[in-house]
């Protein structure tokens, strides 16, 4: 699973740069419509299908990150209006994301980092 970790390492700049986009309902139609062709992966079959592209694999955590603020109404800037705190906020993402992954590679990435970001803000 040491991709996972990579993987969440290179996504976890997601976590602060999706929040703005989150917020705004035409950006979050094109989100969603993104996001859906890979709602269905854990995080292993996500690795398995795309591993070998590293870019398309954080674009896909990137999506799923902007779904999850949207859904649980964050706005990371609003939360955190300080930069160095949201700074670690990538970190405890990618802890945490990592964590899922690993205790459960079957387990569904989308709700993988559903939960890395509810563990990274709180």
């Amino acid at each position: 699973m040491h991709n996972i970790i990579k993987i969440a390492a290179v996504a976890a700049v997601a976590l602060t740069a999706s929040s703005a986009s989150a917020q705004m309902d035409a950006e979050m139609s094109r989100i969603l419509d993104a996001a859906m062709p890979y709602m269905h992966h854990s995080c292993e079959s996500v690795l398995a299908n795309y591993g070998e592209d590293e870019n398309q694999v954080a674009e896909i955590v990137r999506l799923m990150v902007a779904v999850s603020l949207f859904n649980r109404e964050y706005n990371i800037e609003a939360m955190f209006p300080d930069e160095t705190e949201r700074a670690t906020l990538k970190d405890k993402f990618t802890a945490a994301l990592e964590e899922k992954c690993e205790a459960d590679p079957n387990t569904l990435l989308a709700g993988a980092v559903d939960a890395a970001v509810e563990d990274a803000v709180h």
